[in-house]
């Protein structure tokens, strides 16, 4: 967009009599709070979504009363402009971020233009699992009544509940039929006599697979034969599980068609779910423990068949490592926000399958009152394994389950700690994990005195340390003072008459901080010998090749 094309946007917005819920005017001289501005993206958003509007914009360096430039000084560095867009899609539902962020450099001052996408039909956006709006130009909570006008807009015919004529009875496979009688009397043993009862016909319509005897795309999915699924098409109901070596390669492969309730069973059968050997801890961890808990290996499979959008016409693949499963269905993440449903155990208000989501409630194999994900991080948490890792971009849900304990300092941790809130938890497992934290995350921890360190490199705290016995890792991480490592030069410099660099290196190397990486440990050195010699206590000689430290006073 040109200058020109910008001051005839700013003119236009400047012109209007007040705000309204598609425009919003800040001065913002020094600088704004990045959680207002999340709220307002969020609230634009849904605005501009209400209200049929394309965009929104949101416009730093105006008075708002009079519309008059104060110029802002926002930002002022163009990279730091353009990282918020990056800064804002890591807490938004499906990362939903800015259109564009313009500058006007005028007389009067700079201007600053963020021009914010309308949410998409059928999506509310949230910031940080929570939904905003305007009442006029006041910032708000998104009501119940605005909330849902967004999300009916993509209420259509459930496509899993679509009716195929041309299907009948014969084209579901017998076996499976047999195994979803069992499910659902397992799920609902109060009607277990009841359901002996009951004709085939009967009991599909009861479990709310066919609808008055007709075959659904949801019966095709579920219990239909192989030979069945060109009734879907060109939507594919296929699981494919792949097992990886250690540099990536395959191994072996396996494509499960319709039923997948039968399918279920043989992925499950594929995955090697080997033992797993802790490291000796007295009685603190069992001896062996399998790879994955049953629990989350069918949850995790049960949770992609129901969520996946079978409009894009692609397959659910299970990746089997060494030392992790990677789940991965087409579609974006409904709730929006994993924390939100984890932290809130917040069921998911409506489902992209409702029909094809009852079923496979009423089959025992989903839970539709939600609580899935959480027990799913509860069974990790109580294994001391890393939780899921969800990946919820580009229209796509992947989960990543761990096999194995990731950093045992950790795993002490949430031993000895029981009562940790899992709120917490979810922090620490970002620490491990090298996830960046934000800046209220990275405040909470340290409040509760969980970590040390400072931005991007954080440790379990000495009073952690302390709890779980871990006074040597404890100093690994934060390392000695710098006195310590300046009298081991020097003593090593007396004792041998001189170091070479590599001497210094190896001599240091691993009493180093553990977080630091290679060319932070160099630096460190770099920085103790410049100190040694800006003292006057060493001086460098030799050739650069092989130069040598040695002492200013030779006779010392």
């Amino acid at each position: 967009m040109t200058e020109q094309e910008l001051l005839g946007i700013l003119t236009k917005l400047l012109s209007q009599e007040a705000e309204n819920e598609v425009i919003e005017f800040k001065e913002a001289k020094k600088g704004y709070d990045f959680t207002k501005l999340g709220k307002y993206f969020s609230a634009l958003c849904n605005e501009a979504n209400l209200k049929g509007q394309p965009h929104a914009w949101l416009v730093f360096g105006i008075e708002n009363k009079q519309h008059t430039i104060v110029g802002s000084n926002f930002r002022p560095q163009r990279k730091d402009l353009d990282s918020l867009k990056s800064e804002i899609a890591n807490k938004t539902t499906n990362r939903i971020t800015f259109i564009e962020i313009f500058e006007l450099s005028l007389p009067e001052g700079r201007v600053v233009m963020f021009q914010i996408p309308a949410a998409p039909k059928g999506f509310p956006i949230a910031y940080e699992g929570h939904y905003y709006g305007r009442d006029g130009e006041v910032l708000v909570p998104l009501n119940i009544e605005e909330l849902e006008r967004i999300r009916l807009q993509v209420i259509k015919e459930d496509w899993s509940a679509t009716i195929i004529p041309q299907a009948t009875l014969e084209d579901l496979d017998s076996v499976a039929i047999k195994l979803a009688r069992s499910n659902y009397k397992t799920k609902f043993p109060d009607k277990s006599i009841e359901v002996d009862s009951w004709d085939d016909i009967t009991f599909l319509n009861k479990a709310k697979i066919t609808i008055k005897g007709q075959i659904t795309r949801t019966a095709i999915i579920l219990l239909g034969k192989e030979e069945a699924e060109h009734f879907i098409n060109p939507a594919e109901a296929k699981i494919r599980w792949l097992l990886k070596d250690d540099k990536g390669n395959d191994k072996d492969y396996m494509i499960a068609s319709c039923p997948l309730l039968l399918a279920i069973d043989k992925v499950y059968a594929k995955i090697r779910n080997l033992k797993y050997r802790y490291l000796n801890e007295g009685t603190l961890f069992p001896e062996e423990v399998d790879q994955y808990e049953p629990y989350t290996i069918r949850e995790a499979l049960n949770n992609a068949i129901a969520h996946q959008d079978y409009t894009l016409c692609g397959r659910i693949n299970v990746v089997e490592f060494d030392d992790q499963l990677l789940f991965t269905n087409l579609g974006n993440f409904i709730p929006g926000s994993v924390e939100r449903v984890v932290k809130e155990d917040a069921p998911e208000e409506y489902y992209r399958n409702r029909f094809l989501a009852t079923a496979m409630f009423n089959l025992k194999m989903v839970d539709t009152a939600g609580g899935g994900i959480r027990k799913m991080f509860n069974i990790q948490r109580r294994r001391y394994f890393p939780l899921p890792d969800y990946d919820i971009s580009n229209n796509r849900v992947k989960v990543t389950i761990s096999a194995k304990v990731l950093n045992m300092d950790y795993a002490r941790i949430l031993a000895r700690n029981p009562d940790l809130a899992l709120e917490d938890i979810i922090l620490l497992d970002k620490v491990q994990k090298k996830v960046p934290l934000t800046s209220v995350e990275e405040k909470r921890l340290k409040s509760y005195g969980l970590i040390e360190g400072r931005k991007p490199n954080f440790f379990i705290s000495i009073r952690v340390a302390e709890t779980v016995r871990q006074k040597a890792a404890y100093t690994k991480n934060k390392a000695f003072d710098k006195a310590y490592y300046l009298d081991l030069i020097v003593k090593a410099i007396n004792e041998h008459g001189f170091l070479e660099r590599s001497d210094v290196d190896e001599l240091l190397w691993n009493k180093l901080p553990e977080w630091m990486d290679e060319k932070q440990k160099k630096i460190k050195i770099n920085n103790l010998l410049s100190e040694l010699r800006r003292k006057g206590k060493i001086k460098n000689k030799g050739s650069d090749a092989r130069s040598k430290w040695v002492f200013n006073n030779l006779d010392r």
